[in-house]
Parts: structure tokens; sequence; C-alpha cells
């Protein structure tokens, strides 16, 4: 089992995956979790199977897939109550084209009752999505977004998948899928002050290749990742969509279903109209029991194509330098680079926890003269709890432009498009040449904290030095 060292990367023998093949007949999560979906008592990795998502999500794209929906010549969505539509990339609609893609998606969603349907103030679909737990661990959630990797957090299999699959799930309800091969990672000790999941990601990705996981399952274990806050485990599988894999899975314990328990009870109570429906609602006990029996377990005997083995205490802060998100280096090797914009957001590290971790950082200091940093929550709630906390305070002492909670300049509609020549870094999970609206224009990725302190300093900084 490959460990980590403390030398540069560029000086670190990649793991190498330790191959087994057994007779065993355990199962992978995907296994079973595909299974599960496709009414199956077992399925095996490799084979083709009719699945039927829980969920089915969409965002601004919406308005695409509607056109791709009506050409199918079918009138009405076979389960418009596993529809879940968010108004998250351009918010505020930029231009006319995206105001009119808005308007198009409120007609189908009224058209066709969808009631889960989240308009332009409320986030970024993944993070609203979890915070009003209606993808559930067990449970299969197909995306027409890359990220939606991103449920495997709470145990949820979660996969990305084109327009034209999501015009088919629509109009029939369910969506041929392939079981995934797996991929095991575990990931034992403690992560050093400073180093965050969103470190182990980089150097996972950095070690192993934007492609090393293509259309895998992979699975993270361990200690490292069981100690881990749950906004520092959304981190990983939402991350693990730059690993190229199928789905991520992190095994949900107490916590998880605790989190999305009470989660369920607010929605549950926001929806009552009248003191009498209260008698019929469950109790958080009992929506926490239920959760519980509904997550999927590897078995201990499952059968997976590589395993990978991390020490946590290992790790340092690490940065994904231009093109490419596998182009991971130390911070101390970049360390010193101007940087003329910082990004704190996205659905990978726009959480209350993030925007804690720059409010330490940036309290009482002020942004270096020539770079200026844009601060966006993940969601209306992620916002409601950083102004409470005071965070938003600091950030506009500091000189930070706070936006709209959505997806901003991430793919690069709008709200901090760089300049060309310019340098930014960013909490952000993709940084491939034109990212982020400039083809001539760099992008760094790496934690909250030195975004925050790279803001500060008007350099890339390590947070531990600020």
């Amino acid at each position: 089992m490959s460990q980590l060292s403390n030398e540069p990367m560029s000086q670190i023998e990649s793991p190498s995956p330790i191959t087994r093949h057994s007779s065993h007949t355990g199962k992978t999560f995907a296994e079973k979790a595909l299974a599960r979906a496709s009414g199956q008592s077992a399925v095996i990795a490799g084979q083709i199977v009719d699945a039927v998502p829980d969920v089915a999500l969409s965002h601004d794209n919406t308005a695409a897939i509607t056109k791709i929906f009506r050409a199918l010549g079918v009138a009405r969505v076979k389960y418009p109550e596993r529809l879940a539509i968010t108004l998250d990339h351009a918010v505020p609609a930029p231009t006319t084209v995206h105001a009119t893609n808005h308007a198009e998606t409120r007609k189908f969603v009224e058209e066709q009752g969808v009631v889960n349907f989240f308009e332009v103030w409320r986030g970024i679909c993944h993070q609203v999505l979890s915070e009003e737990a209606i993808i559930l661990p067990g449970q299969l959630i197909l995306g027409a977004d890359s990220h939606t990797t991103h449920y495997g957090w709470m145990g949820a299999f979660g996969a990305g998948i084109g327009r034209s699959e999501m015009a088919a799930i629509w109009a029939t309800g369910e969506l041929w899928l392939r079981v995934p091969e797996s991929i095991k990672i575990t990931v034992d000790g403690e992560l050093p002050l400073g180093v965050t999941s969103k470190d182990l990601c980089l150097r996972i990705i950095g070690d192993l290749g934007a492609d090393g996981g293509i259309y895998a399952s992979v699975e993270l274990h361990g200690g490292a990742i069981s100690e881990m806050s749950l906004e520092s485990r959304m981190v990983i599988p939402n991350m693990m969509a730059e690993f190229g894999v199928k789905n991520a899975y992190l095994p949900p314990d107490d916590a998880v279903f605790e989190w999305l328990a009470e989660r369920k009870v607010k929605s549950q109570k926001s929806k009552v109209k009248s003191e009498s429906e209260i008698i019929n609602h469950k109790s958080q006990r009992d929506i926490q029991s239920e959760i519980r029996n509904g997550a999927l377990f590897p078995d201990v005997d499952a059968t997976y194509a590589a395993t990978y083995h991390y020490d946590a205490a290992q790790l340092e802060p690490y940065v994904a330098c231009p093109h490419r998100v596998d182009n991971v280096k130390p911070l101390s090797q970049v360390r010193g680079t101007r940087v003329q914009q910082a990004f704190i957001g996205t659905c990978t590290n726009g959480r209350i926890e993030d925007l804690a971790a720059a409010a330490e950082i940036l309290r009482g200091k002020k942004l270096a003269r020539g770079t200026r940093l844009l601060v966006i929550p993940a969601s209306s709630q992620v916002l409601s709890d950083a102004l409470a906390r005071g965070y938003i305070q600091t950030f506009v002492d500091a000189g930070a432009v706070i936006g709209t909670p959505g997806c901003g300049p991430c793919m690069g509609n709008h709200m901090g498009i760089p300049a060309p020549g310019e340098v930014t870094i960013s909490t952000a999970n993709r940084n491939f040449r034109g990212r982020m609206g400039t083809r001539d224009a760099e992008i760094y990725l790496a934690s909250p904290a030195v975004v925050a302190a790279s803001a500060v300093a008007g350099v890339i900084a390590d947070p531990r030095e600020v």
C-alpha cells in the first residue's frame, strides 16, 4: 500500500494500485445501489441495468432539456415529484438569453407541477438539495450536471448525465446505466493543522491523474474520513468528478443521518397548513431511523479494480496549477505567484465552514492593493448563517465583493470573469483554459484558507503564516 511523504510531489512516486481478483460474492456500494435502483436482487460490475432514479436534477439547462423533451412527442413528465430544478448557474440573469431560459424553466415547472423548484435566490443545486434532504443515503440521483457525484457525501449514488438522457428520464422515468467497477481509497490518520479535505482531493487527483477514475465508482474509507466534519466530507465526492468517476461514495454514519433527519423535519413543518396535520407527521427519531435503514454499505469481501492507501498525517496544502486539475504542486512550490483575483465559493467550497476559515484570516485585514476578492455563499442558508456570525461584515470590511448565492464566475458566465493575462486563485473544482470565461487567464485551485491568505498577501500565500 502506498504511503505519502513530505517530499515535494515531483519527487514522489504515485501510489500503485493493488489489484484484487476474488471469487468472493461480496458487493461494492455501486453494485448494491444499482441493484436496488433497477429492482434486481444483485448486479455485477460491467452489467447494463435499467435504473429508476429517485431524483432527477437539472438547473438553468432545464430550458434546453425541455426542447429535447418536447421533441420526443411526450406531453407530461412521468414522475414530476422526482424532479428537482434550481436556477443557479447564472443568477441573477446576466443576459437576455439567460433571462429567457429562466422564464421558460418557470413555465415548464408550473405546467408539469414540479414541486422541488428553487428560484434564483436559493443557491447552488448540490448544496440546496442536500440542505432540503431531497436525496437520501442509498438512493440514486441522476443530474444534468457533472458534479452530481456530490451526493456521495451522504452515501447516495450520484452521477452526471447529458441533456438528452435527462429528457429520456422525464419521459420514461428510467435510464440504462453500466454498473461501474469500483476503486477503494483508504485514508487513515489525522489531517495536520491547516490541511483540509480539499488538499486531500488535490493530492489524490495529482497522484492518479484527472482520468484515473474514468467511469469508476470510487469509495473513500478510513478514520481520517469519518473524523471530518460533514461539510469537509461534502468536498470530496464533489471533487472526485475531476477524477473522472461515475460516482463517489463515503460511508454514512450517525452524523449524516441526524443532519438529514433534522432537515427533513424542518421541511415537513414548513409544509404544514393546519395544526391538525402535525399529528400525522413522524418524529425526527423515526425519520432518522428510516434514513439509516435505507443506507447501503459495501461488503467486507467486495471486489475492487484497485485500492490505494493514504496517511493523512503526511498531507500538506496543495494547489492545482494551470491549466489542469491534476497539475498539482505543494503550496510551498508556488507561493509568491502574483494573483489579481481571489474567489471563494462554488459547490465545492462555498459552505459556512469554508467562509469561517476565510473570515478568520481576513478579520482585521485589508486586501492587497491590486487584488480583488469575490465571496459567493453556496446557498441562501449559508448566506444567512454568515450574516448572523458576522462573516459577511468581515469580508466587506476587508474589501471583498459579496455575490448572490449561486455558481457565479465558476463556469465563466458572469460575476468575476478575469481579464486576459490575469491570475485567479479559486476554491472551485476546475481550472482548464477558459473555464472562467477568459482563455488567456490562469486559474489556480486551493482551499478557502489559502485563497483568503492569497487575497491578503496579493500572491499565493500559506494561511499558516498569515
